[in-house]
C-alpha cells in the first residue's frame, strides 16, 4: 500500500481555479454603488458568527440587528457600532429602503415566517439552516423565492467547500467504482454541544419580548431557559435532525447530485441529557436513495451521539464503493483505492480428497493464479487537503454575496434547502412516531 498526501492546490487544477476564484472575489475592490448593507435578524452565537464572517470578506456593511433580547441589542451596538439600527420587531428591519439582504439567525419556528417576508419585502436571505421546522413549511419559501426572484441561501457550508467539492470530483470520475452505500456521523461530547448555552443574569419579562419569542409556538409561561436553549424543544427546534443531520443530508446531496431518499427511518432517545429537553440526544437514521442520473441506489446511515465525552465534535463521511472508499472529515478527502475481486475464491475443505482435486484443477482453468495482491496493481490511498486555514464557512457567504451582487444562482437555494431539510425533519417524526415516512424528493411531498 502506498500512500500520498497532496495538498488540493497541487492536486487538482479545478479546486485550484476554485481556490483562486473565491481569493480574487475577496480582494477586488467594490465601489460604493456595490457594497451590501446587510440585517441580521436573531442575534443569537450562530446569526452573530455569520455576521462577522460576512462583514469580514469587505465590501459589506451592517445596517441593522433585531432580536427579542435587549442584551443582545446593547451587544450588537457595542461590536458594530451604536450606529446600528436596533429593534425587536424584524419587520421594522425589513421595512427599511436601505437594506439590501438579510442574516436570518432566529430559532427553527421563525425561519418560514422571516424568509418569506423578507423575499417580499425585496431582500435577498441567508437563512441558516434547516430552512425550515416542519415540512409543511418548505413549499411555502421555495414558492417566495420563485415568486419574487430574490436570492435565498441556506447555511450548510459544506455546499460552498472546496473538500467537499473534490469528493464530489472524485465520486464522479468513478474513483471508488460504484457506490454502494454512505455512512455518516456528527459526535459532540461536551454541554457546549448539547445546546446547554449559558442564560444571562438579567433575563426577564422585562428585557425579553416573550410573546414575540414564541410566535406561531404554543403560549407558555416565561422561561429564559426555552429561549436560550430553544434547539433542547421541539416547539421552536428541530433537535439532532434539523441541526445536525441536515448538514450530513447537504453535504451528500452535493457530493452525490442526489435530491433525497424515499424512505426514512430513525430512532434514538434521551440517555444523559436529561434536563428538561424534550428532544433526543442520540438518533440514528436509515436511508434508501434510489437510482439516478450520475448515481445508483445506495443506503445511507447517519447517527448523531451528543454524550461521546471523548470528542468535542467529530463529523464524518464514509463513501463505500465497489473499487474503493472515499472518506471526508474537517481535514480533507482521503481517496483508498480496492481492486475489484476477479475471482470469488473456494471453500472446499469439506469435499472427499477426490471433488477437492477435480474442483481446483475446474478453478484454476478459470481462474489462472496471480501474482500476490498488491504486486500487479498498485494500492494507493490519498488524502486531498484544503490550504491551511481554510474556512468553508467563509467561502458560503462570500459565495452568498457574490450571488447578491451578480444575481447568479447559488447552489443551496430554496429547493436544495428542503430537499436537505425534510429527510432530516421526517427523521424526528420517525423517531417520535415509531414509525418509517415515505418522501418524495422530486415532487418534494410526504407519502
Amino acid at each position: 500500500m502506498t500512500t500520498s498526501r497532496r495538498h488540493f492546490l497541487g492536486a487538482a487544477a479545478g479546486l485550484a481555479g476554485a481556490i483562486e476564484l473565491a481569493a480574487a472575489q475577496s480582494n477586488t475592490p467594490v465601489s460604493p454603488n456595490d457594497r451590501i448593507r446587510i440585517a441580521l435578524l436573531g442575534a443569537g452565537g450562530q446569526g452573530s458568527n455569520d455576521t462577522r464572517n460576512a462583514l469580514s470578506l469587505g465590501g459589506v456593511e451592517l445596517a441593522a440587528v433585531s432580536d427579542v433580547y435587549d442584551g443582545r441589542l446593547r451587544r450588537a451596538r457595542e461590536v458594530w457600532g451604536d450606529h446600528v439600527f436596533t429593534t425587536r420587531d424584524y419587520r421594522e428591519v425589513l421595512a427599511r429602503k436601505d437594506i439590501d439582504a438579510v442574516i436570518i439567525g432566529a430559532p427553527d419556528h421563525w425561519h418560514r415566517q422571516m424568509a418569506i417576508d423578507a423575499m417580499s419585502a425585496g431582500k435577498d436571505v441567508y437563512c441558516e439552516k434547516p430552512m425550515v421546522q416542519r415540512v409543511d413549511d418548505g413549499k411555502d419559501v421555495v414558492e417566495a423565492q420563485q415568486r419574487t426572484g430574490r436570492i435565498l441561501q441556506v447555511g450548510s457550508q459544506r455546499v460552498s467547500s472546496v473538500i467537499y467539492r473534490k469528493a464530489k470530483e472524485l465520486l464522479a470520475a468513478g474513483a471508488i467504482g460504484e457506490l454502494n452505500v454512505v455512512e455518516a456521523w456528527v459526535d459532540r461530547g461536551t454541554a457546549l454541544g448539547a445546546w446547554q448555552y449559558s442564560i444571562p443574569p438579567d433575563a426577564s419579562p422585562a428585557t425579553i419580548d416573550w410573546h414575540r419569542f414564541l410566535g406561531r409556538a404554543p403560549k407558555v409561561p416565561f422561561d429564559p431557559v426555552r429561549l436560550f436553549r430553544w434547539r433542547n424543544y421541539r416547539d421552536y427546534g428541530t433537535g439532532v435532525g434539523g441541526d445536525l443531520f441536515v448538514h450530513l443530508f447537504s453535504g451528500l446531496h452535493f457530493v452525490t447530485g442526489a435530491t433525497g431518499p424515499t424512505r426514512v427511518y430513525a430512532t434514538g432517545g434521551l440517555r444523559f441529557w436529561k434536563d428538561g429537553r424534550d428532544v433526543p440526544d442520540v438518533l440514528v437514521g436509515l436511508y434508501d436513495y434510489p437510482a439516478a442520473a450520475g448515481h445508483p441506489a445506495f443506503n445511507l446511515s447517519l447517527r448523531v451521539n451528543l454524550i461521546d465525552g471523548a470528542v468535542t465534535e467529530n463529523p464524518g463521511f464514509r463513501f463505500i464503493g465497489s473499487e474503493g472508499l472515499l472518506s471526508i472529515a474537517s481535514d480533507g478527502v482521503t481517496l483508498s483505492k480496492r481492486p475489484r475481486e476477479t475471482e470469488p475464491g473456494y471453500t472446499i475443505d469439506t469435499f472427499p480428497k477426490a471433488l477437492q482435486d477435480q474442483f481446483l484443477k475446474e478453478y484454476r482453468e478459470k481462474y489462472p493464479p496471480r501474482p500476490p495482491a498488491g504486486a500487479d496493481l498498485q494500492q494507493a490511498e490519498e488524502k486531498f487537503m484544503p490550504p491551511r486555514g481554510y474556512s468553508d464557512s467563509l467561502d458560503h457567504h462570500r459565495n452568498f454575496l457574490h450571488a447578491v451582487r451578480t444575481r447568479q444562482p447559488v447552489v443551496e437555494d430554496a429547493v436544495f434547502g428542503f430537499r436537505a431539510a425534510a429527510p432530516a425533519l421526517l427523521s424526528n417524526i420517525s423517531h417520535f412516531e415509531q414509525r418509517a415516512c415515505l418522501w418524495n424528493p422530486e415532487t418534494m411531498t410526504v407519502g
